[in-house]
């Protein structure tokens, strides 16, 4: 049920903006009763939280199990740099994909949620770290929240204006050494 819960937050924000996320309204997507939103969330703060706090670990695990596929293949950099990008492309924008940005923004306003996106980005340093140390990738520390950063940025971009015309692996290769 929790989960279900946190499936429609992430939905009503997609699709309708943060200010449309009401108990009545999650409920209703849901399919659960008002009670069970006071029963598993004591706030709407906690239930944004956990929303942003499950895409991401969700997203994480997806990417990871990706990495270790192709892990022992022998990629270059420039192989990485290209299936970054056709993941970008493949992920589509559905209103649960659009969601986080809407919390990363809010994140900005309730200094109640900026631990969790920080744990988010955090998540996905680590995982960039992961991917550029198996690549040979010297200073994979430093680089990483750049490289998170200017794929983030990106993926706005690709929103905001619907335009999917930029080159995102030639984004990550200017960022990475030779």
């Amino acid at each position: 049920m929790r989960e279900r819960i946190l499936n429609a937050v992430l939905h009503v924000i997609g699709t309708d903006g943060i200010a449309a996320v009401t108990n009545r309204r999650i409920a209703a997507q849901a399919q659960v009763s008002l009670g069970s939103i006071t029963y598993h969330f004591a706030s709407q703060t906690d239930m944004l939280r956990d929303a942003m706090l499950g895409f991401v670990t969700e997203e994480t695990a997806r990417l990871t199990e990706l990495a270790e596929k192709y892990r022992d293949k022998g990629l270059s950099v420039q192989d990485a740099a290209s299936l970054t990008e056709q993941v970008v492309r493949d992920l589509g924008w559905a209103a649960e994909r659009v969601a986080p940005f809407e919390l990363y923004i809010q994140a900005g306003r309730d200094p109640a949620l900026r631990a969790a996106a920080d744990e988010c980005f955090a998540a996905y340093d680590t995982l960039t770290v992961t991917i550029l140390e198996g690549l040979g990738v010297p200073n994979a520390t430093t680089i990483a929240p750049t490289l998170v950063a200017t794929i983030a940025g990106l993926q706005l971009r690709r929103l905001a204006t619907g335009a999917d015309s930029q080159d995102i692996s030639a984004a990550i290769l200017m960022l990475l050494p030779r």
